[in-house]
């Protein structure tokens, strides 16, 4: 008891229980910063939502699988075994070919067995059996069907192909003999590409119209509530197909992809919208606010210059979440013919094949376009979740 030092005499002109260290504070003796502190503590807002990102291993795989899709879109023609349009009448609702390794007990590298073709007389239905004397190698980085490379140039080369006047149907054909695993890498190219322009759309709208409602506030803020929720109360997929079925059936492919996409990014702005204009009813009265507005800036230099980028890293997570919505949305507007229509090839469009059941039953692979459907929205769900989290302050 005798370490314990006495406490100073109580001064009564002041709080009794404030006390005040009498020793001179000396910063050459408080610890210095270790390279890994410093590193966090002058580290910019966007390497630190990287950290966080990093750490969530599910959003972090999840953006493994969105990079290498989106990778893939730019090399479709490469990476598909034939062309778009490529038939063989000969093959008409072919099974999947399943790729092998080993013949008779010897290794004899990636090979596919060739096809026997008979014709059920009950079911009428096409009737495919392997033929174990038909090895069909496969081919890598080989030459086959021509195609013209992003439409710019004449090229034939791809990843796979078939062995001399053989077949490789990994997933198999559809109603006229067209392979289904190149379709698919076909249809990416849309289906990816509708969602970031829409989205594109919708960030656009619901940053100014958000942030005018909630810099302004008021009448005008009413008014643009009042419209969400006049949009919000219509059913969503009814909307979609009204506006849709609004396009003129003369219209090209091309005007017809984005009337889609923008069709898309009109119907989901809403949710971003009042995102910014919450954001931007807290953040008005903060002093750094108030301040631009006493040394003369304008509403707009004050949005996009000072308000915005305070919470960007939160839109973009919430961009992220839109997307996948739209990609459901042009998938089922295509898959009721009333989106995208051929030639133009999209997941939608090949799940139109799919619409009656008695083809599903007969031919079940005709589905398989709805695979990499339900992979890119969950992906674009587990990474949305993980960059709202690491977007996150609080957390």
């Amino acid at each position: 008891m005798s370490d314990i030092p006495a406490p100073p005499p109580r001064d009564p002109g002041r709080d009794p229980t404030h006390y005040v260290s009498p020793a001179v504070w000396d910063p050459y003796q408080e610890a210095p910063l270790t390279k890994q502190q410093e590193r966090y503590f002058l580290a910019s807002q966007w390497r630190i939502m990287w950290w966080k990102l990093k750490r969530h291993r599910l959003a972090a795989i999840s953006g493994l699988v969105l990079l290498l899709a989106y990778l893939s879109i730019l090399v479709s023609e490469f990476l598909a075994p034939y062309a778009l349009d490529s038939r063989h009448t000969g093959y008409i609702y072919a099974p999947p070919q399943q790729v092998r390794l080993f013949h008779d007990g010897s290794f004899v590298g990636p090979y596919v067995y060739g096809y026997q073709y008979s014709l059920d007389m009950d079911s009428m239905k096409r009737v495919y059996t392997e033929d174990k004397t038909q090895v069909q190698s496969l081919r890598f980085f080989c030459q086959g069907d021509s195609y013209r490379f992003w439409g710019l140039f004449e090229a034939d080369l791809h990843l796979v192909c078939p062995a001399q006047g053989g077949t490789v149907f990994l997933l198999g054909t559809d109603r006229l003999g067209r392979d289904m695993l190149s379709r698919i890498a076909y249809g990416a190219r849309i289906s990816l590409t509708v969602g970031l322009i829409g989205v594109s759309v919708s960030f656009l709208l619901g940053i100014v119209i958000g942030g005018i409602a909630g810099y302004y506030g008021g009448w005008i803020d009413n008014v643009v509530n009042r419209l969400i929720e006049v949009i919000q109360s219509f059913p969503q997929l009814p909307l979609w197909m009204a506006l849709s079925a609004a396009l003129p059936v003369t219209w090209s492919p091309i005007l017809v992809f984005l009337g889609i996409t923008i069709i898309l990014g009109l119907v989901e702005w809403t949710g971003l919208a009042r995102s910014v204009r919450s954001k931007l009813l807290a953040l008005r009265e903060e002093d750094f606010c108030v301040a631009a507005q006493l040394m003369g800036a304008k509403p707009r230099r004050i949005i996009f210059r000072h308000l915005l980028p305070s919470f960007m890293s939160h839109l973009i997570a919430s961009a992220t979440l839109t997307i996948p919505g739209m990609i459901l949305g042009e998938t089922a507007l295509s898959f009721l013919n009333l989106g995208l229509r051929p030639p133009v090839t999209s997941w939608g469009v090949l799940l139109n094949e799919a619409q009656n059941i008695n083809v599903v039953a007969l031919y079940p692979w005709l589905l398989l376009p709805v695979v990499p459907v339900i992979v890119v929205v969950l992906a674009f769900q587990f990474f949305g979740d993980g960059l709202r989290d690491a977007a996150d302050p609080y957390r």
